[in-house]
C-alpha cells in the first residue's frame, strides 16, 4: 500500500465518522468531516498533505499524488 491509498482510505474513513457522529451524537460533528474536505481540495491544488508527510516518514513509499 502507498501514501496515495492511505490518505484516501484514511480521510474517508474519518468522514463517515464525522457524519456517523453529527448523525447520532450531535450535529457539531459536521465539522469534521467539512475539514476533511477542505483539506483534500486544497492538497489537490498544492500537493501539500500533513498526513502524506508523516506517512512517508513512517516509510511508506511514496504515489503519484504524493512524490518524495
Amino acid at each position: 500500500m502507498n501514501v496515495d491509498r492511505m490518505v484516501l482510505g484514511f480521510a474517508g474513513t474519518v468522514v463517515l465518522v464525522g457524519i456517523a457522529l453529527a448523525h447520532f451524537v450531535a450535529p457539531g460533528w459536521i465539522w469534521l468531516s467539512v475539514f476533511v474536505g477542505a483539506n483534500l481540495l486544497q492538497s489537490s491544488f498544492t500537493g501539500f498533505c500533513p498526513l502524506a508527510m508523516i506517512l512517508r516518514k513512517l516509510g511508506l513509499k511514496p504515489g503519484c499524488a504524493f512524490p518524495s
